[in-house]
């Protein structure tokens, strides 16, 4: 397979796994160019990969949220759509793709200076939003989600150039030990993780639902945690996770009989929009990669 020797970060070809130092830095322009996040927030992100802001949306937001989603899963319209995505093996419903243009109180979720400003901050520019969806684990089915890196798939099946996007997660349930919550390798974004085994066409018609490519080596993951150890975030409804493009990250199955469900955004750069997919693949889909709605969110 022929890779491109300027690319940093070689990921997918015949050869194994490796570790490849990161070339970019963490928080961009000094963190000065917003104001969201306090100078030890920002540093503690910035060391760790993720920061966890507790009860950032009160109750009532989170109720508005939680209403949002319980429409969208009730819509017998909306469920035939492609942004829907099931569960493997099911009919359950894992994760709704595109919610901030399918539900007003996502979209202006996404623009709400607490989080946006924050993204801003870390990013060093005007942003836009990458990908948005909602998480769905629902209570005793909910599946899991396998230790990745969001940024490979970003770069090889989206062609996002540069690691300058962050991830945010908002809590529209407890997330507890016991139904399935975010688990990250602290420090893990210091090292991009190149996987093994090419990428089919239309991957992401099977990895949205269970990701089998691109995917840690087993080695880079125990040296990775045995580095920075293993954090569960455990947190209220209400409450977001910042988390940089490369930190690993993977949730369990939810066998408890609750439910657990998030909002996920990710805010890239408008200095980092996405290239050609490497490798000749098509580009993905606008819900799952935009590529035409890149406007500086206000």
């Amino acid at each position: 397979m022929n890779v491109s020797v300027a690319d940093p970060y070689v990921s997918r070809t015949d050869r194994g796994g490796a570790l490849i130092v990161r070339q970019e830095p963490v928080v961009y322009e000094q963190g000065e160019y917003a104001q969201g996040l306090t100078a030890q927030q920002l540093q503690r992100y910035e060391e760790q990969g993720f920061l966890v802001l507790d009860g950032l949306f009160d109750t009532d937001e989170v109720q508005q949220l939680w209403q949002t989603l319980q429409q969208l899963e009730s819509d017998p319209q909306l469920r035939k759509r492609p942004e829907c995505v099931r569960e493997p093996n099911s009919q359950i419903l894992r994760s709704v793709f595109g919610v901030h243009y399918l539900a007003e109180a996502v979209g202006q979720m996404v623009r709400d200076p607490r989080v946006l400003d924050v993204a801003k901050q870390i990013l060093g520019s005007e942003v836009y939003v990458h990908q948005s969806r909602i998480n769905l684990k629902p209570a005793l089915n909910g599946k899991e989600f396998y230790w990745h890196s969001d940024f490979e798939t970003w770069h090889v099946e989206d062609g996002m150039p540069a690691m300058r996007a962050v991830s945010c997660s908002l809590l529209l349930t407890d997330n507890t030990a016991c139904n399935g919550p975010l688990m990250l390798i602290p420090q893990s974004h210091r090292q991009f993780v190149s996987c093994q085994g090419e990428t089919p066409e239309e991957n992401y018609k099977t990895s949205l639902r269970q990701q089998e490519v691109g995917v840690p080596d087993e080695l880079s993951l125990r040296l990775l945690s045995d580095q920075g150890g293993l954090k569960a975030v455990e947190a209220k409804a209400g409450s977001v996770v910042f988390f940089d493009c490369n930190t690993l990250h993977a949730s369990a199955g939810n066998l408890s009989p609750w439910p657990r469900a998030n909002v996920f955004v990710v805010y890239n750069s408008v200095e980092n929009q996405l290239r050609q997919p490497k490798y000749g693949l098509a580009p993905r889909p606008e819900y799952v990669a935009a590529r035409e709605h890149v406007q500086p969110l206000m």
